[in-house]
């Protein structure tokens, strides 16, 4: 596990099985039973916090990261990998991330 993959994550109801896209440090995977992920949503709005993704990443339509909904859940909870973001992707993700929880 490596930060900027997406995986299907099992998550808790009503949320369910979507994908998402591995947060934490790379270092955090191999020590921690419990990561940090974004949920990627078909629900577009067109804001900083989003993160637009496509078939281009593995996905099977438009969608996008909403970096607003970071979640740390149980690694247990992630089933499969779906694909690996390009690191301009990651930047985007980074950048979001930044935007959402106002850093400068």
């Amino acid at each position: 596990m490596h930060k900027g993959e997406i995986w299907w994550a099992n998550l808790p109801s009503p949320i369910g099985k979507r994908p998402v896209v591995l947060l934490s440090r790379d270092e955090a995977y191999s020590v921690r039973n419990a990561v940090t992920v974004a949920e990627v949503t078909s629900t577009i709005r067109n804001i900083p916090v989003e993160v637009n993704l496509g078939i281009e990443d593995g996905l099977p339509k438009k969608c996008v990261i909403n970096l607003d909904t970071m979640i740390t859940i149980r690694k247990e909870l992630l089933t499969e990998k779906i694909a690996d973001l390009v690191p301009e992707k990651i930047d985007k993700v980074n950048k979001a991330i930044k935007f959402a929880l106002d850093l400068k």
